[in-house]
C-alpha cells in the first residue's frame, strides 16, 4: 500500500547549497538552497526567487559558488536560510562563517565549508526561478580527502534537507559500488 502526497517535489536525498556571492560592494553574502541539483556534467540548476539578494548579486557578477552545508554547520546553515541578505547584509559574520576570494571567478568560498563549486551564471530565468550555472572548478580542503586525494562524503558529513518534515539529515553510510553492483545481474 502507499501514500499519495500529489504533486510535490519530494526528492530523496536533497542536498544544501550555501550560496555564495559579492554584493554591489563588495560584502560577502551567502543563503540557503535546497531546491537545486545536477543538470550536466558541468553544469548545476537552482530554484532561486528573484526577491533574494543573492539573485541580485549573480545577476550583477554572473558568478557565484556552492557550498555544501555539512552536519557541524547545520545552525549557521540555517541561519544563512531564514535571514534575508536584503534586511541583515552582514549575517555572513552574524552566522560565525569566514570567507576568502575564489581563485577562478567573482565570488567568495566559506572557509568553514570544506566543500565548494565555483560557477560561472549561464542563464537564469525569472518567471519560473530556475538558474543554471557552469562549474569552473571544485575545491574541496585536505580535511575531507581520502588517501588517494579524493572526497570523502563520510569526512565532509554532507547534509541533506527533508522538505516535507522540515528537517535536516546527516548522510549515511556506504552500501555499494556504482557502475559495479549492478554487473552480478548481467
Amino acid at each position: 500500500m502507499r501514500k499519495n502526497f500529489g504533486a510535490r517535489p519530494y526528492i530523496y536525498p536533497q542536498p544544501v547549497f550555501i550560496i555564495g556571492t559579492y554584493d554591489e560592494d563588495g560584502t560577502a553574502n551567502a543563503m540557503n538552497a535546497a531546491w537545486g541539483g545536477v543538470a550536466g556534467s558541468n553544469k548545476v540548476s537552482m530554484s532561486l526567487s528573484p526577491g533574494h539578494k543573492t539573485v541580485k548579486n549573480i545577476l550583477a557578477r554572473k558568478a557565484f559558488t556552492i557550498s555544501m552545508a555539512d552536519a557541524a554547520h547545520v545552525v549557521e546553515a540555517d541561519y544563512v536560510g531564514i535571514v534575508s541578505g536584503n534586511e541583515v547584509p552582514d549575517k555572513l559574520a552574524r552566522a560565525g562563517f569566514t570567507t576568502f576570494q575564489s581563485e577562478f571567478v567573482d565570488a567568495p568560498l566559506i572557509e568553514e565549508l570544506p566543500l565548494g563549486l565555483e560557477c560561472k551564471l549561464v542563464s537564469y530565468d525569472a518567471s519560473t526561478h530556475l538558474m543554471i550555472g557552469e562549474v569552473v572548478n571544485v575545491c574541496a580542503d585536505e580535511r575531507i580527502l581520502d588517501a588517494n586525494g579524493m572526497i570523502d562524503p563520510t569526512k565532509l558529513e554532507p547534509i541533506i534537507f527533508d522538505q516535507p518534515n522540515s528537517a535536516y539529515y546527516k548522510l549515511g553510510e556506504k552500501v555499494g559500488n556504482a557502475f559495479d553492483d549492478g554487473a552480478r545481474l548481467k
